[in-house]
């Protein structure tokens, strides 16, 4: 079976770890990876594949940035391409990103069947073009990999039960592999220059970045806390920041680091405050708290117990949520068993 797996932004990199590694040891599958290109820069892609052993890519587009439209067309006719080509039996998609959309897309239109990783996720919110791409995939796609109980629920509620699997998350199946790999050796992906006790941040979706009011009100959040906190800058954000927020003395800004050293940071953090999706979840399957910077989540699981806390930009309930007790009740087994990729090549299979 011919598989053409399609990534390109740095959470798809981590998924396809995970899932190439458990395809490729398979005789029945052989894979074919694609990287769009849309995270182009070092620190945003190429040193995920050296870091996590990914196989370098059969194709890298090389398509970088630019409005939704420019690129996701511009993937679009490449992908065609590269689909003409190779005539897969199937294509692989992973997450909610503008190559997300476009692989399905393509594949579609070219009457080639898409299989979703991720599939079923909705935060309702139709402003972020990450709920559009998720809804358009789950649609064209013939076979829907759920990473939850609450994601196979929505997808049933939309007519899409009988092309659903609950597989577990990935994300999860990673994380504890690359755990291993932290707890055997944890100074090497210690990062240097930071302080022994920190919150974690992170900062990159546009209900954020692009909003004026929200980032100034983030900040003044974090000025207010008397906790030293490290924060990651994506390059776009670098920018941003630098035009319209003063940065406080206690934000520690650090250039974007590979995955496994952000789950070295994240493992060592008292606290998370992102309004990262793929965060969240890390926090919670590492026992961290985390408080979401946005007015609301996909992972709805994570939020018994106040493991992870929605404040939005509101500076007062960021305030209140750092301030709040460490959970107490453990985490709950809402996303699989850590053999989900297993379970994906299996469906697969039978495709």
């Amino acid at each position: 079976m011919k598989i053409v797996s399609i990534v390109g932004a740095r959470p798809q990199f981590v998924k396809a770890a995970t899932v190439s590694r458990v395809l490729r040891r398979d005789p029945a599958t052989r894979e074919i990876l694609l990287h769009t290109g849309q995270h182009y820069d070092d620190n945003m892609s190429e040193i995920f594949f050296r870091e996590l052993n990914i196989p370098e890519p059969d194709y890298n587009l090389e398509v970088g940035s630019g409005s939704h439209a420019e690129q996701t067309g511009a993937m679009m006719k490449r992908i065609e391409e590269i689909l003409l080509k190779e005539k897969p039996d199937c294509t692989l998609v992973y997450g909610d990103t503008n190559s997300t959309l476009a692989g399905a897309l393509t594949s579609a239109k070219l009457h080639i069947p898409v299989a979703h990783v991720e599939a079923g996720l909705r935060s309702f919110n139709r402003a972020m073009p990450e709920e559009i791409n998720r809804i358009v995939t789950d649609r064209i796609a013939g076979l829907l990999f759920a990473p939850t109980q609450t994601a196979v629920s929505h997808l049933t509620h939309e007519g899409l039960g009988d092309i659903t699997c609950f597989t577990g998350d990935v994300m999860y199946d990673s994380v504890l592999y690359y755990k291993g790999w932290l707890l055997k050796d944890p100074e090497k992906y210690r990062t240097p220059e930071i302080p022994a006790k920190y919150m974690l941040a992170t900062i990159h979706r546009a209900e954020n970045t692009d909003n004026p009011v929200n980032l100034k009100n983030i900040f003044t959040a974090f000025s207010e806390l008397n906790q030293d906190i490290v924060l990651p800058i994506h390059p776009r954000t670098r920018k941003i920041l630098q035009s319209q927020v003063s940065l406080p003395e206690n934000v520690h800004i650090i250039d974007p680091v590979g995955y496994l050293q952000m789950l070295k940071l994240t493992l060592d953090a008292t606290r998370v405050l992102t309004d990262s999706g793929g965060l969240q979840k890390e926090a919670y399957f590492l026992e961290k708290p985390c408080i979401t910077l946005r007015t609301e989540t996909e992972w709805v699981e994570t939020l018994h117990d106040r493991w992870n806390i929605i404040t939005g930009s509101d500076p007062g309930l960021i305030r209140q949520a750092v301030l709040s007790e460490h959970p107490t009740t453990p985490i709950r087994p809402a996303f699989g068993n850590g053999k989900a990729a297993e379970m994906i090549l299996q469906k697969l299979l039978l495709f």
